[in-house]
């Protein structure tokens, strides 16, 4: 018994965000584990290609290059049958979706999906990236530790954040970053809540990609520096260029995606399979995540025709695959992309004030992080992984102008919003992220509920209605056949003041009675508005956590509760009344 009263209050203080140590303690171990799956899911793939495609994508003949993706969509097109005909989603919008809708719990079989559908896309060559799959992994190994330990949803979401945050870390070996895009990109809020177990999931995930794949960098590139600030403005127009060329593949997303999402989802992903296929035939570049590619443009190795084949290629098939829902991600093409486009730029540069002009490959990393920065929206995330890609700190200021100017084009002229957003939209769902919706799902119903209240049955005495008052209660809880109802037990208390010698029937007595919904005691204050607009009621009854415990009733929740939660600070909420 103490040591269920203990964990009682343990998710009580999580519910009302207290419980600080408690969430630092699961953000390493969240850490750890979505740091494990990350490097898991590396390896399998890395390992598979050394069998496959030893010499690299290149070395290929044009056959092998079209052969490959088709075999891989038909693997994962078998793989997508096995797991659920289809109807899975993954990625990072899959990621946004569960936290919009289902409050941050992610499903194992989708997990599944993405680790060895995502794996066979990658292997096989599609244009694709293993971020996007890191991210979903990492979520997810969140969520199935907080659904584990049975968390409250608000902590819940935390926790998602902890997994992101540790599989960019792991993936990429940037820490820094990892936590940037946990808050600016899946998140949505910096919370200060939030950035203890982020952080500490962020080192314990870094701290295991580094056991595994030591503590270079992703990219090794030569020092490089601005020739003189007179390229600034030349840096600016490099970032209008490539947020127009960010623009336009969010759009092409969306389109292909409105397009084709009516379309038999077997038909979506063959078809992927041989369009990028044909891609790789023309341009054998954009097949694979494309790391390669990027150490190449950043030590200026390719010439500028090669450098627009691979920026325009690389959007093109990379949408396909996404529109078509291969279970690949994007972040990787988006650096492959802008990598390619910066390199456009500095060849440009170079070609018209050759002594005043930059390193080709100077430009190159300019463009990952604006092309990164203006397809998610994500300047700070961006620029952060810029510096901890390249380990370079001269790329600060230049980038910051890059990243910044990308962005604004990308939204301010063009009106895109991030990529996962839109594709979001394109699906027909929303992700609602306004301040109120923010407060509350950071509070758990357990902070908010009320626990003045009695239970009874429908007919009672005088002398049972008696001890129900007993303890001066605010309510009492009716349970009629399958309903429950709620009333004031100062009603009762008149009623009882009447004197009545009979049985009283509590839904028959003069008193405003509201209809009861339930909600489970995990659940967030957000869900709980939600639920009462749904059951179209003004109150819920708070069942407890675990199957021990569904039949009994923890609390009380009204709407007035809900609406005084995000008007007050939630510190001055008692957690018990």
């Amino acid at each position: 018994m103490d040591i269920r009263n203990t964990v009682e209050r343990l998710r009580l203080r999580l519910a009302g965000q207290r419980g600080a140590l408690v969430l630092a303690a699961l953000g390493i171990a969240c850490g750890v584990l979505a740091g494990a799956v990350t490097v898991a899911f590396r390896a399998t793939i890395e390992i598979a290609q050394r069998f496959i495609v030893p010499r690299g994508f290149d070395a290929l003949t044009d056959e092998m290059r079209l052969a490959l993706p088709v075999m891989g969509a038909v693997l994962a097109l078998l793989v997508m049958i096995w797991l659920g005909r289809g109807r899975l989603r993954t990625g990072v919008a899959h990621v946004l979706e569960r936290l919009s809708y289902n409050e941050g719990q992610l499903p194992l079989r989708n997990a599944a999906l993405q680790f060895f559908g995502g794996a066979l896309v990658l292997i096989f060559g599609m244009a694709l990236g293993r971020e996007g799959p890191s991210v979903h992994l990492g979520a997810a190994s969140g969520s199935q530790l907080g659904r584990w330990v049975r968390i409250p949803h608000n902590s819940l979401r935390t926790l998602v954040g902890c997994g992101v945050a540790a599989a960019i870390a792991a993936s990429f070996n940037t820490p820094l970053a990892g936590v940037a895009f946990a808050l600016e990109v899946v998140l949505m809020e910096f919370a200060v809540g939030d950035l203890t177990p982020v952080i500490l999931a962020a080192v314990s995930g870094a701290t295991v990609g580094r056991l595994s794949y030591g503590s270079s960098t992703a990219f090794l590139v030569p020092p490089m520096s601005l020739v003189s600030l007179w390229e600034l403005p030349y840096i600016v127009a490099m970032g209008v260029a490539i947020g127009a060329l960010a623009a336009a593949f969010i759009v092409l997303v969306r389109e292909l995606t409105r397009a084709t999402c009516r379309r038999p989802w077997w038909l979506r992903i063959i078809a992927a399979g041989v369009l990028i296929g044909g891609c790789g035939v023309m341009v054998p570049e954009v097949m694979g995540i494309g790391y390669d590619t990027v150490n190449l443009a950043l030590v200026g190795r390719y010439a500028l025709g090669t450098l627009a084949a691979i920026a325009a290629v690389k959007l093109f098939a990379t949408g396909i695959g996404i529109a078509a829902g291969l279970p690949g991600g994007l972040i990787g093409p988006s650096l492959v992309m802008g990598a390619a486009a910066g390199g456009v730029m500095g060849h440009i540069g170079t070609g018209l004030a050759p002594v005043a002009t930059s390193e080709i490959g100077l430009y190159a990393m300019l463009g990952m992080g604006a092309m990164m920065g203006a397809t998610l929206q994500a300047p700070l995330a961006a620029l952060l992984a810029l510096i901890e890609l390249t380990g370079d700190l001269n790329i600060v200021l230049p980038g910051m102008l890059a990243v910044v100017s990308a962005t604004l084009v990308a939204k301010e002229v063009f009106a895109c919003e991030s990529v996962f957003i839109m594709q979001m939209r394109a699906l027909g769902l929303d992700h609602s992220n306004d301040p109120v919706a923010q407060k509350l799902r950071r509070i758990g119903v357990t902070a908010v509920m009320s626990r003045a209240f009695r239970t009874t049955t429908q007919r009672v005495s005088p002398a049972q209605a008696a001890t129900l008052l007993e303890g001066t209660p605010q309510w009492i809880v009716v349970a009629a056949d399958h309903d429950k109802v709620l009333l004031l037990a100062a009603d009762l208390a008149r009623h009882l003041e009447s004197g009545p010698a009979a049985e009283i029937d509590l839904l028959d007595i003069p008193a405003h009675r509201r209809t009861l919904a339930r909600i489970h005691g995990e659940a967030t204050l957000q869900a709980g508005l939600d639920l009462l607009e749904r059951a179209n009621t003004e109150a819920l009854y708070v069942e407890g956590p675990g199957a021990a415990y569904d039949s009994e009733i923890l609390g009380v929740l009204t709407r007035e509760q809900i609406d005084a939660s995000y008007r007050y600070m939630p510190a001055a909420l008692p957690a018990e009344q």
